[in-house]
């Protein structure tokens, strides 16, 4: 199963405050250890929403909002995908996150990817045939 480590921002990551040494120190032993572990799969840091937008819909119509946005609770710092055998599993890694981020005082979700086997009939075979091809595309030109 593929989870999402979710980092939420905080004031700090949502000013641009950049880590210390010692907080990327920690970071990479960490990504070092899901890495040797054979779990990570992808991972990255995000700029502040001040550096990004919103695109709203409404009836069809897409409404295009600047950044930054008043809610950092409600925004990602950066992110961890991970492939282990249950959310347990996730759990535990999560568990180990570096104590430095935020000075102890990160919000961390996890979120279990969906498969093609969670959408249902609607999702037909030749759907599923059409979108695993496209990632077959992706992961040749990567």
């Amino acid at each position: 199963m593929q989870f999402m480590i979710i980092r939420r921002a905080d004031e700090d990551t949502e000013a641009g405050v950049p880590a210390s040494t010692e907080l990327f120190e920690a970071m990479t032993k960490y990504n070092e250890e899901l890495v040797k572990a054979g779990v990570m799969l992808d991972g990255a840091g995000l700029q502040p929403s001040v550096k990004g937008a919103k695109v709203r819909f409404t009836g069809g119509r897409p409404t295009v909002i600047d950044g930054p946005f008043t809610e950092a609770k409600e925004l990602i710092a950066g992110y961890t995908m991970i492939e282990v055998d249950s959310l347990a599993d996730a759990i535990e890694w999560v568990k180990k996150w570096p104590k430095l981020d935020g000075g102890g005082n990160v919000k961390i979700e996890i979120r279990q990817v969906a498969g093609p086997e969670d959408y249902g009939d609607e999702f037909t075979p030749e759907l599923r045939e059409r979108e695993e091809k496209l990632f077959a595309e992706l992961r040749e030109k990567n």
